[in-house]
């Protein structure tokens, strides 16, 4: 728990026997070390099993946990990383303190096959999730009403997310720091992981054809480039010549590489941008407008509300309460 204030968020991550060892450590290392470099309170963390017995973990480890599922009656967020197997059964004392958590307002979060915890708890139902995407087919036999989306990182159903594989759940996880704390926050998290500050859930889990080294190398060159000048005017065309591609091979390329065309990534980029600006500046919407690349507040308040659904000054005043 390392001493945090109890008004910091409590983030409990179950342990079970058969441990998803990876999954686990992702859990740990974004709530559970401490933050010396961040002038906030960080998460009090805690790790809960049914059994307070060692556990066995993959890759020859033992966890105990400290605490029992009882602890979980005060925690903000529940983490499941992964799950012994798709068909194992899940106890139903785990499912009941899952649903006692959302009940109680509190979220719960699921990493891989920890999905599966989610479906047999019914959180799930009538709900979008992911896993990863050799299980999406089994997901959609446990509970027909889950609306699986089997080509996505992560879905944010507010108080139920759920992650695609095993690395997915970093993307998450920053994602769930980024909504507690803000941008700059996860930014410095990322950092210090050595990852890109934020993957927007919606893009693809896998490149469905590898691309060669000169290929992706020549994308990566271009999303890197187009990233640092958003405020361009960026044309299909002219992402081609700066690729070295005609436009017909860069489309193809682009959606192998991203899960999107051109200008739907771009937007997104711009959106993503925009959010970060709200959060960290006080620009106003026609200079947010010309610093991300929209043009217009016309343009930019369309595509904002479209996907984030509110409006940016809205955005602004609801993540400053």
């Amino acid at each position: 728990m390392r001493n945090q204030p109890e008004s910091s968020p409590l983030v409990c991550v179950l342990a079970y026997d058969g441990l998803c060892t990876f999954e686990f450590g992702i859990c740990a290392e974004i709530f559970g070390l401490p933050r010396p470099e961040l002038d906030v309170p960080w998460y009090r963390f805690a790790v809960i099993a049914e059994h307070k017995a060692p556990l066995s973990a993959g890759g020859g480890i033992t966890v105990t946990a400290a605490h029992d599922l009882e602890f979980a009656q005060k925690a903000d967020l529940i983490l499941v990383p992964g799950w012994r197997g798709v068909t194992a059964p899940v106890p139903s004392k785990i499912t009941k303190m899952l649903n006692d958590a959302v009940s109680n307002g509190g979220r719960v979060a699921s990493i891989c096959s920890g999905v599966f915890v989610l479906a047999a708890a019914g959180l799930l139902s009538g709900k979008r999730a992911t896993t990863h995407w050799r299980y999406t087919d089994q997901l959609k036999s446990v509970d027909p009403l889950i609306n699986v989306e089997p080509d996505v990182l992560y879905i944010d159903e507010g108080n139920v997310l759920t992650s695609a594989g095993s690395a997915a759940g970093l993307d998450l996880c920053l994602h769930i720091v980024r909504s507690d704390y803000g941008v700059e926050v996860a930014n410095i998290v990322a950092r210090r992981l050595v990852l890109p500050a934020h993957r927007d859930g919606g893009q693809a889990q896998f490149i469905p054809r590898p691309m060669g080294a000169a290929r992706g190398g020549r994308i990566n060159s271009l999303l890197d480039t187009i990233s640092r000048q958003l405020d361009e005017n960026w044309s299909v065309e002219q992402m081609a010549e700066r690729a070295g591609m005609t436009s017909r091979t860069l489309l193809r390329r682009f959606k192998e590489a991203t899960g999107f065309s051109p200008q739907i990534w771009l937007t997104r980029q711009r959106v993503a941008f925009t959010c970060e600006l709200l959060e960290t500046t006080a620009l106003n919407v026609g200079d947010l407008a010309e610093r991300v690349g929209f043009g217009s507040p016309e343009t930019l308040r369309h595509h904002f509300k479209r996907q984030i659904g509110v409006s940016p000054l809205a955005y602004r005043s609801s993540f400053r309460t």
